[in-house]
């Protein structure tokens, strides 16, 4: 029976398109709606909202979204996205969303609750889609995200549009009104972290086409200040200490994702940086930055990986140099950075950027902290370019060429293991170690002539060349005798040729450093014979 009612509805739709709408027309229409949803059968209705032959006439395509009940017709749609096969989802939701719109449109002012419902059941099933990574998969779009994301832009607009009449209007909107932000600011915020976190987002992907997933960033950004969501107050909540009565300015994973592609985007991409507010100092910026920075560092992923780290870089990009004061370093995030694999590739310019202070508490503290003597190494180096430049007329600071670098010369030029320490594993340490003392050896006049700290720099050094030699005269004995074992154990033959190469690569590493010594110590003595040295 409830075919034949369908096939008579069809059968009257086909005439409607021909020749006209009557006014009985309505109530068929309406009575056969309601006859499917209360027995639970929507199938066969949405299949005919989404037949194309019943969508001949403009003006008719959405009869039956305009005559049934709205509030039964939302329970329809609901029902009809929830859990889609994935195959249905993007040709699903580009097919209703347009009906969806229209059926929120007729609800007035009951709307704001609906419209949170139907985005949510649409956010749940893009969120499935796979986030097409690449240029030549975003032109492809093979499950439709791309396809989705413009549906979905297209479907926001009447109801972002009636938020900012609202609010031009006397009364400056009614609690409604705010509901129905709030919804469309929990869609924004969604979209931000599925799926553009995870997108690679660029202007275009060929020459062209512009990328829909850009189109959709900006979509994005754009609606936030429209519906009187400043992005300040999204980004620097906690620094501004803004209060948000809907709970969406949290410190939830979810919500701090978010916010940091908000950031990316914002700072990165630079979309609607011109209306971002000029009063908040590239400091301020970069500070507020360093928690989402941190936070997509840490993930393993390497869309996030790759945008902390330009969220990182144009932060600082941004800073003037020799400007970061020392407070700055109490964020422990500006220490976890250089740890980070691809985060040692930005460590010289967030050096560049510190202050004197601030460099020589960075130094030291990376010096303590470290684990990598790569790392350990290249702070060393930056330590002696400091040195070097403090000691250039006009340049001259205490914190490089006074008493507070004997602290961090006694952190530098030591073995914290004694003489367990491997040398191979540290030869980045060492050796800028002794390039460092070489080079204090060498401007030795530089230094008792503006200091007098000479003495105690010279006992620092003493110290640590003898524990050296202690060290490479073990390190040498140990690894000669690995040679000596394995050449003898036939029973390893396949392996002796490659492992006696990696350790007499360290032999000679060792001979290198001892090289080193004995060149310090010719110059100690050449300074001693021109009664140059202490």
């Amino acid at each position: 029976r409830m075919a034949d009612q369908l096939q008579d509805v069809i059968q009257r739709w086909v005439t409607v398109v021909e020749d006209g709408l009557r006014p009985e027309d309505h109530e068929l229409f309406q009575n056969a709606g309601l006859a499917y949803i209360n027995q639970g059968d929507t199938t066969q209705l949405l299949d005919f909202i989404q037949d194309e032959k019943n969508q001949v006439n403009a003006s008719h395509s959405n009869l039956v979204s305009q005559t049934c009940s709205p509030m039964e017709l939302m329970l329809i749609f609901l029902g009809q996205v929830d859990d889609l096969h994935p195959d249905l989802i993007a040709d699903t939701i580009v097919l209703m969303a347009p009906h969806l719109q229209t059926v929120l449109l007729r609800l007035g002012e009951e709307k704001a609750p609906w419209v949170g419902l139907a985005l949510a059941a649409l956010q749940k099933q893009v969120s499935r889609l796979p986030v097409p990574y690449t240029k030549e998969q975003e032109v492809e779009d093979a499950y439709g995200l791309c396809r989705c994301c413009s549906a979905l832009a297209r479907f926001m607009e009447p109801f972002v549009e009636e938020v900012k009449r609202r609010d031009n209007s006397e009364d400056g909107g009614t609690a409604s009104d705010n509901q129905l932000k709030t919804e469309l600011l929990k869609f924004c915020m969604g979209s931000l972290r599925e799926p553009l976190l995870q997108a690679q987002l660029d202007q275009a992907i060929d020459i062209h086409k512009q990328s829909p997933l850009w189109h959709f960033a900006t979509d994005i950004l754009a609606i936030l200040p429209a519906i009187q969501e400043p992005l300040p107050g999204l980004l620097f909540y906690k620094a501004l200490k803004k209060r948000e009565e809907s709970g969406l300015l949290t410190d939830s994973t979810k919500a701090q994702e978010s916010r940091a592609c908000l950031a990316y985007l914002l700072f990165v991409q630079l979309i609607t940086i011109e209306s971002f507010p000029a009063v908040f100092s590239p400091v301020f910026v970069l500070q507020c930055n360093m928690e989402y920075i941190d936070l997509l560092l840490s993930r393993k992923e390497e869309s996030f990986l790759l945008k902390g780290l330009e969220l990182y870089t144009k932060s600082l990009e941004r800073v003037e140099d020799n400007s970061l004061p020392v407070e700055l370093l109490d964020l422990k995030s500006f220490y976890s950075v250089p740890q980070v694999k691809q985060g040692f590739k930005v460590l010289q310019l967030f050096i560049d950027k510190l202050g004197p202070e601030a460099k020589h508490k960075f130094f030291r503290c990376m010096i303590k902290t470290s684990c990598h003597a790569g790392v350990e190494g290249y702070i060393i180096k930056n330590i002696k370019n400091q040195i070097e430049l403090s000691l250039k007329p006009g340049h001259e600071n205490e914190w490089f060429m006074g008493i507070q670098v004997l602290p961090l010369l006694r952190l530098v030029l030591c073995f914290p293991r004694g003489p367990e320490t491997d040398l191979l594993n540290s030869m980045d340490r060492v050796m800028e170690s002794l390039n460092l003392l070489r080079y204090l050896h060498m401007r030795d006049m530089d230094w008792q002539q503006t200091s007098s700290i000479w003495p105690e720099l010279f006992k620092i050094k003493e110290d640590y060349l003898k524990m050296l030699r202690v060290c490479l005269a073990l390190s040498r004995a140990y690894y000669a005798g690995q040679v000596k074992n394995m050449r003898e154990d036939k029973k390893i033959q396949a392996q002796v040729i490659l492992t006696s190469q990696v350790l007499q690569c360290a032999l000679v590493t060792f001979d290198l450093m001892e090289s080193l010594v004995i060149r310090i110590e010719e110059i100690s003595e050449e300074k001693v014979k021109t009664g140059t040295a202490v």
